[in-house]
């Protein structure tokens, strides 16, 4: 069984930073693409950041790059997405996920393209 654990999340005011993280149990992370989606109240989950099985490439939505950074420890079987320069709109539940199958380069953004998810760590954002 897989377990996907985030935490990290908090209140932030804007313009601050938070590092959330996110360890796997179950499941040995080295050989699997991850990613961070987020979904704020109200809409649908949607991608942020995403990593390759490797630590390379990275890929960024649009609305986060340049402020995000996804990056993992293959030792201790995390990943990190640290946030900068928040905006009240980056105010979401965000949730880390696994590729379905090792060793992709492959940039996914789609829900369906990742299998495992955690429960979720709230970032609110305040103006």
């Amino acid at each position: 069984q897989v377990q996907l654990v985030e935490s990290g999340g908090g209140l932030v005011q804007a313009g601050g930073s938070l590092r959330l993280s996110c360890v796997a149990s179950g499941r040995t992370l080295r050989s699997y693409g991850m990613g961070w989606f987020r979904q704020a109240p109200g809409k649908e989950r949607e991608f942020v950041a995403r990593i390759s099985w490797s630590g390379s490439p990275t890929y960024y939505a649009d609305s986060v790059k340049g402020r995000f950074t996804i990056s993992r420890d293959n030792a201790k079987n995390t990943v990190y997405l640290q946030m900068n320069s928040l905006k009240p709109e980056d105010t979401a539940v965000y949730y880390c996920t696994t590729d379905r199958r090792p060793y992709l380069f492959t940039v996914l953004t789609g829900l369906d393209d990742y299998d495992y998810w955690g429960q979720g760590t709230q970032v609110t954002v305040s103006s």
